[in-house]
C-alpha cells in the first residue's frame, strides 16, 4: 500500500489543474542513482500500464510499477509548503538509509 497524506494530495490536485492534467494519475517510482543508492521519482501520467499497482486517494490515482513497489510498499507521501525544505516528502518504512535531502536511499 502506497499512502498518501491530505497535505500530499491538495498538492497534486493543484498541481493537476495548474497544468490541465484532467483524469491524469501521480506515478512513484524508484530509479538507480542518488547518493544512497536509489533515488524516488515522480510524474504525472495519463494511465497507469497494465502490470501497475494502482492506488486511490481522494480521488487523485496513484501509479506504481511491480520492480519499484518492491521499495515502495508501505511508504506514505506526505507535502510540506515550509520555505526550507519545503516539497514532497517520503516517509519510507523499507529505507534502511537515506541521504541528508531525502530524495535517495538505500534498502
Amino acid at each position: 500500500m502506497i499512502n498518501v497524506t491530505e497535505a500530499a494530495v491538495r498538492e497534486m490536485k493543484r498541481l493537476l489543474k495548474d497544468r490541465d492534467l484532467n483524469g491524469y494519475g501521480l506515478r512513484v517510482g524508484v530509479k538507480g542513482g542518488g547518493c544512497s543508492g536509489l533515488t524516488y521519482v515522480m510524474d504525472f501520467e495519463a494511465k497507469p500500464t497494465d502490470h501497475d499497482r494502482v492506488f486511490e486517494a481522494d480521488g487523485v490515482s496513484i501509479f506504481c510499477d511491480p520492480k519499484s513497489y518492491l521499495y515502495l510498499n508501505g511508504l506514505t507521501l506526505d507535502y510540506s509548503n515550509e520555505l526550507m525544505g519545503g516539497g514532497f516528502r517520503f516517509s519510507n518504512p523499507n529505507a534502511q538509509r537515506t541521504c541528508s535531502c531525502g530524495t535517495s536511499f538505500s534498502a
